[in-house]
């Protein structure tokens, strides 16, 4: 079910605080088949649902309500049917146990439910209103002309209409119903049909127009026809012409049922359905059509509303939040138009399966959206076309902002500073993260088939499993937590025997603890190391605030920034684990002083003498390591005393570094700086001239 975010609008005022008014939503909700066989208040009824407004006719409508004005909760809330149509017995009941309220469709018509509710900051009501239609069909299907009402014995003569129509035609959707009486299995029946065809009664018995109404009509019995045989859709075809109309998931299952809308034309009688509810009518019937129970553990599930209004020229763009937080405004993102901004949680649309899935059908795998030409690019610019069906993820995964410009604007620093919260696209392709003069390693993830969609869609077992429909699919979940199980299916072929992310040791210790751990321990013991190294420096935490008043570091900011990219990614380092730890290392690096001279490994250990020598107040300290090491640099005076801790790095990459020390604070004299790394060390003496 459509599950929404409340966001409260408070006045602060010197007599308290005071919430703004209520605003009631009424939500007309869907049940699926899975829904009347597990939730009990709706089994007696044995009605599924699209939720739409527009509905077949004496099948059920369920409303609920919610509170989208404030954040007040709902004391009290009054039903009442406005109106309906002449001779209509309809009567609203309540459903205690979910929440909702009920009531069933007689004749076809206009019904006008309102609802009044009472919170703690004052009472407001609002109305919906259902419309009951008869089904007509798509018609025009097969070479069979569409008849009056069929949908496009109107819509044919629209060009945009008829592009719809032609790339429907040839979809799944168009064709499951003729193929399987064709080519099914030997077990294909009358119980498929009910999400096959249009207007096929799912339980509840209703004369409404629906294909099983017409093939009653017409003397068209499956008996008559079973098993699945060739000659079977011919033989429907050219006997029944009328049934082909009906005959396939069509304009109806979708859009409502539409013989009062081809009556009147009024567009409000039909609906074009941007969210999950038609889809989980029939994607919801486990064990084999689990698609819906996976969705629901996934956080698509859960939006997270933005509703954030942007001037026409920046909407589609990576800055409009909308986009992406809006099922809606996604679907105007691929086709490269600017559908109306859903700027509360009444108007907001989940991201749901028309969200990423064209229902009329494309040419590519899964009538997948596709995005427009040359929109598929990072913040930075670069384009990530080559990255199969995971195209479409990376569109909203990415930091959305170019850390090269970005990073060095001062001010408007604030909790928000940083990259979009989801950067993974950006990490899985090895870009957009700061550099410091020299190119990160990176791994080979993003040549995986599909990208995201290789591994985060990799399948699981069906049944008879804790965490069935909670990873995988279209869950998209890597992880269930209540059982600690991971979805690994996808790593097999590269790296066969894994039954865990903990079976994926780093070739080395990383973070300097003294342990060779997993690769997600050793990314979060790296981060953990850029934390303390992050203002306040030395404590397990990161103040924004002390970064922004240092505004003129930009090395620090550039860290700053790597550390986000990295802990907002959230696979700790699976993504791209030899960048991860890349990243996190020479950001904590410089952060704390230690820049990297290149790329270049040395050959033997070096500490090179101070430059300049004498010096007057600072001066810079070039190293080289040739393996990866505990490196420490201490300044002392002639009596032995430790003057300074220049470097105390618990694991320090092979390479070439430099590092400065600042003597403003001592007296003139001579100084002696000691590096030990391993078992090298060795001591060089330094002169301050003031």
């Amino acid at each position: 079910m459509k599950k929404f975010l409340q966001t409260s609008l408070i006045l602060l005022l010197s007599a308290g605080i005071i919430y703004a008014a209520p605003r009631p939503k009424i939500v007309n909700q869907f049940v699926t088949p899975d829904m009347l066989k597990t939730v009990p208040a709706l089994t007696p009824d044995s009605c599924t649902t699209t939720g739409l407004n527009s509905v077949p006719n004496k099948l059920f409508v369920y409303l609920s309500v919610f509170n989208f004005g404030d954040t007040t909760s709902i004391q009290s809330k009054t039903w009442t049917m406005l109106s309906k149509p002449s001779g209509s017995a309809a009567a609203i009941t309540n459903i205690p146990s979910l929440n909702w309220v009920k009531f069933r469709t007689d004749i076809k018509g206009t019904y006008e439910v309102k609802c009044a509710i009472t919170t703690s900051s004052g009472s407001k009501d609002t109305t919906i209103k259902i419309y009951s239609s008869d089904f007509v069909g798509t018609g025009g299907f097969y070479n069979v002309p569409a008849a009056y009402p069929n949908c496009m014995s109107c819509h044919g003569a629209t060009p945009a209409f008829v592009e719809i129509f032609n790339r429907w035609k040839v979809s799944g959707h168009a064709n499951i119903f003729r193929y399987n009486i064709d080519s099914g299995s030997a077990g294909y029946g009358t119980s498929c049909m009910k999400c096959h065809t249009t207007g096929y009664d799912h339980n509840l018995f209703a004369i409404n127009g629906g294909f099983d109404d017409k093939a009653r009509d017409l003397g068209w019995s499956w008996t008559n026809f079973s098993p699945p045989k060739k000659g079977n859709w011919d033989t429907l075809k050219n006997r029944y012409p009328s049934l082909v109309a009906l005959s396939s998931i069509g304009c109806e299952n979708c859009h409502g049922a539409g013989s009062e809308h081809a009556t009147g034309g009024d567009d409000a009688k039909i609906q074009i359905n941007y969210g999950i509810n038609a889809c989980a009518s029939c994607h919801d019937e486990p064990w084999r059509h689990n698609i819906y129970s996976q969705y629901k553990n996934s956080l698509h599930s859960h939006p997270v509303m933005e509703g954030r209004t942007v001037a026409d020229s920046l909407r589609n763009q990576l800055g409009d939040c909308n986009r992406c937080h809006d099922g809606e405004s996604f679907i105007g993102y691929t086709k490269n138009l600017k559908y109306p901004v859903n700027t509360t949680t009444a108007s907001q649309e989940v991201i749901g399966c028309p969200t990423c899935h064209e229902p009329h059908g494309n040419s590519n795998e899964f009538s997948l959206r596709t995005v427009p030409t040359g929109a598929d690019t990072l913040a930075n610019g670069y384009h990530y076309s080559s990255t199969g069906t995971g195209k479409l993820c990376i569109s909203c995964h990415s930091a959305r902002r170019d850390n090269r410009t970005y990073i060095t604007v001062r001010g408007s620093f604030s909790s928000t500073w940083g990259p979009h919260e989801n950067p993974q696209g950006d990490v899985l392709l090895g870009q957009n993260l700061a550099t410091f003069g020299f190119p990160y390693m990176s791994g080979s993830h993003k040549n995986i088939s599909g990208a995201c969609v290789g591994c985060h869609m990799s399948p699981t077992t069906d049944t008879g499993t804790v965490s069935r429909d909670k990873i995988g699919g279209h869950s998209f979940n890597m992880n269930y937590a209540a059982t600690n199980v991971d979805n690994v299916s996808g790593c097999e072929g590269c790296h066969p025997g894994k039954s865990s992310f903990d079976d994926f040791v780093a070739p080395e210790d990383y973070d300097g603890n003294g342990l060779i751990q997993t690769w997600q321990k050793e990314v979060a013991g790296c981060l953990k190391n850029l934390r303390v190294a992050l203002p306040p420096v030395g404590v397990d935490s990161v103040s924004w605030q002390m970064i922004a008043r240092d505004s003129t570091n930009l090395n620090l900011r550039k860290a700053y920034w790597n550390y986000l990219v990295i802990t907002n990614d959230k696979s700790l380092g699976m993504h791209n684990p030899f960048l991860a730890i890349n990243v996190l290392q020479v950001s904590k690096n410089y952060a704390v002083g230690i820049n990297q001279l290149g790329t270049e490994i040395p050959k033997v250990f070096d500490l090179a003498q101070n430059y300049p020598n004498p010096f007057n107040p600072t001066t810079k300290i070039n190293f080289s390591i040739p393996s990866n090491e505990t490196v420490t640099i201490k300044v002392f005076d002639l009596t032995g005393r430790e003057i300074s801790t220049l470097i105390n790095s618990k694991k320090l990459m092979a390479g070439q570094y430099s590092t400065d020390f600042d003597g403003s604070k001592l007296s003139s004299g001579v100084y002696f700086y000691r590096i030990t790394a391993g078992a090298y060390n060795t001591t060089k003496k330094m002169i301050l001239v003031k």
